[in-house]
C-alpha cells in the first residue's frame, strides 16, 4: 500500500487549514507543512489533534521531510501570503523537486507575478499553477469556486482532486476548471474580486439613501424580497443577515466604524483596465469610494464646516431603486467580462466567458441569479450589451437610474458606483461624443494627428491650427 500522500498543503492559515478539512473529506491522502515561528509553534501539532486522519493526514515542520511524505509527481499547494513571501519559500522549496513536480499557488498573487514565476519554473522543468480560490472560509472548508491556470498537463493531473472539492453548479458540475495558461488563473479571480468590489458598493449606496429614512429591518425585508427573485445573490442575502444582526440592544452595523478596507485586489483590477486599455468605471469608483471612506479625520473636518441635513423624504419608490440596480448591476458584470475578455485577447489564453461565469454561479462571493443567466448568454454573444434582452433590459431601466442618481444628488448623497454606470451606459449608447475636440486639442500642441469622418481610416491628418 502506497503511504505517500496525494498533495501537501503549506500553510495552515484560515484558507489553508479549511481546504485541508476538504481534501481530507474527500479521502485523500494529505501531508501538511507549517513553518515554527512566533505564536505558530504549535500550528502542525494542532491540526493532527482536531482531527484523527492517523492513515490519511501527515503534518510537518521540516521542509524536506514533507516534500518526501509526498507521492510523485508531487503537487504542493502553497497557502500563505501573497507577494514574496512566495518567492522567499520557492527559493526554499524548488531544489527539493523534481521534474514534472507542481507547484499551485492559491493566494491572491498578483496574476503577472505568476506568469513570472511560471516562466522561472518552467526553466526548471516544474510545472507552476497559479490558482484563485474564492468563497471565503466557508467555501474553502465545503466548496469554493477554483479558477485554475498552468498548464493543460498540470490541470489533467489535479482536476479530479480539485473537482471534488470545489462546490457544485445546479447540474452538480464542479465549480472548477482550467481557465488558461500561467496567470489566467490569478488574472480572472482578480476581476471577480473587482466584481465583488462594484456589487458590495452598490448595495452600499442603496443603503446610505434608504438609512436616512427607513429602519435596519425595513431595509432587510426590501432586500430579502428582491432576494426572492431575478436580483438573488449571496452578496443580497449576506447584506439581510447583517442588516438584521444585534449586539446586546443595538443593530451591529450601527456599531460599525465607516472606513472599508482592501486587500489590493481591487486596485489591481482597475491597474489591469488601465494597462490594458478597458473600461472599468465601476470598480474604480467602488475602489476610490473605499479610500474616500479611509479618510474619515478629514471627512468629519469638513462635514463640520457644510452640515447638511438629509430631509426624511420617502418619494423614491421602491421599484426605482430595484431598477436602478437591476440596471447597474448588469453594467457591472458586462465591464468586468470586457476585462476578462481583452486580457484573454492579448495573453491567447482563450478564456471560455461562459465556462468561467458556471463556476462563479455557486461556492464563489459573486455567485447570483445573474450569473446563471450569463452562462448562457455567452454561449450566444461574448458581450452582455451585444445581448438583445440584457440591452433591452438596461435600455428600459435607464430612467430609474437616472431619477436615483438625481435623488442622491438632490439629498446629497454620494452614489458613485451608480453614477459610474449611468455614466457608462450613456455614453455608450451615444454615436457622436466630443472626443473629436480632444484629438483636435492633441493635433493642436503635439500634432499627433487626426481622422476624419469624410476620409479612409487608414487616413491621418494634421493641421496648423495657428495658422488663419
Amino acid at each position: 500500500m502506497n503511504d505517500q500522500s496525494f498533495i501537501g498543503i503549506i500553510g495552515l492559515g484560515v484558507m489553508g487549514r479549511n481546504l485541508a478539512l476538504n481534501i481530507l473529506d474527500n479521502n485523500y491522502a494529505l501531508s501538511v507543512y507549517n513553518r515554527i515561528a512566533k505564536d505558530e509553534e504549535h500550528i502542525v501539532t494542532d491540526f493532527l489533534k482536531e482531527r484523527d486522519d492517523k492513515h490519511a493526514l501527515k503534518g510537518f515542520t521540516d521542509l524536506s521531510t514533507f516534500i518526501s511524505s509526498l507521492d510523485k509527481p508531487r503537487k504542493i499547494l502553497l497557502m500563505i501570503k501573497a507577494g514574496a513571501a512566495i518567492d522567499h519559500l520557492l527559493a526554499n522549496l524548488l531544489p527539493h523537486l523534481e521534474t514534472g513536480d507542481i507547484v499551485i499557488d492559491g493566494g491572491n498573487s498578483q496574476y503577472e507575478d505568476t506568469i513570472r514565476r511560471e516562466k522561472f519554473c518552467q526553466e526548471k522543468e516544474i510545472n507552476y499553477v497559479g490558482m484563485g480560490v474564492s468563497g471565503g472560509e466557508e467555501g474553502a472548508r465545503f466548496g469554493p469556486s477554483m479558477m485554475v491556470g498552468g498548464t493543460a498537463y498540470s490541470y489533467s493531473i489535479l482536476s479530479e482532486l480539485f473537482e471534488s472539492i470545489a462546490a457544485k453548479d445546479e447540474k452538480q458540475q464542479a465549480c472548477c476548471t482550467h481557465i488558461g495558461a500561467n496567470g489566467a488563473g490569478h488574472f480572472v479571480k482578480m476581476v471577480h474580486n473587482g466584481i465583488e468590489y462594484a456589487e458590495m458598493q452598490l448595495l452600499a449606496e442603496l443603503y446610505a439613501l434608504l438609512k436616512p429614512c427607513k429602519s435596519n429591518e425595513a431595509i432587510a425585508d426590501m432586500f430579502e424580497q428582491w432576494n426572492s427573485g431575478d436580483l438573488s445573490s449571496y452578496l443580497l442575502q449576506c447584506s439581510v443577515d447583517i442588516l438584521r444582526h444585534k449586539t446586546g440592544e443595538n443593530f451591529t452595523l450601527d456599531l460599525i466604524l465607516d472606513k472599508a478596507a482592501n486587500k489590493g485586489t481591487g486596485a489591481w483590477s482597475v491597474k489591469a483596465a488601465l494597462d490594458i486599455g478597458t473600461v472599468n468605471t465601476m470598480m474604480a469608483a467602488a475602489l476610490f469610494a473605499r479610500y474616500v471612506s479611509a479618510q474619515k479625520k478629514e471627512r468629519l473636518s469638513i462635514a463640520a464646516k457644510r452640515h447638511v441635513d438629509f430631509v426624511k423624504n420617502n418619494s423614491l419608490n421602491p421599484e426605482i431603486l430595484e431598477r436602478a440596480y437591476t440596471a447597474a448591476r448588469s453594467i457591472n458584470h458586462h465591464q468586468g467580462f470586457e476585462l476578462v475578455k481583452a486580457a484573454s485577447n492579448q495573453h491567447d489564453w482563450a478564456i471560455n466567458l461562459s465556462a468561467l461565469a458556471r463556476i462563479w454561479t455557486n461556492g464563489c462571493i459573486i455567485r447570483s441569479s445573474l450569473m446563471q443567466q450569463c452562462v448562457d448568454i455567452f454561449k450566444q454573444t461574448s458581450s452582455l450589451l451585444a445581448h438583445e434582452a440584457t440591452f433591452m433590459s438596461i435600455y428600459n431601466q435607464e430612467e430609474s437610474l437616472k431619477a436615483l442618481i438625481l435623488f442622491g444628488v438632490e439629498h446629497n448623497v454620494g452614489l458613485p458606483c451608480f453614477q459610474a454606470a449611468q455614466t457608462y451606459w450613456q455614453m455608450m449608447n451615444t454615436a457622436r461624443l466630443p472626443a473629436n475636440l480632444i484629438q483636435a486639442q492633441r493635433d493642436y500642441f503635439g500634432a499627433h494627428t487626426y481622422q476624419r469622418t469624410d476620409q479612409a481610416e487608414d487616413q491621418h491628418f494634421h493641421t496648423n491650427w495657428k495658422k488663419p
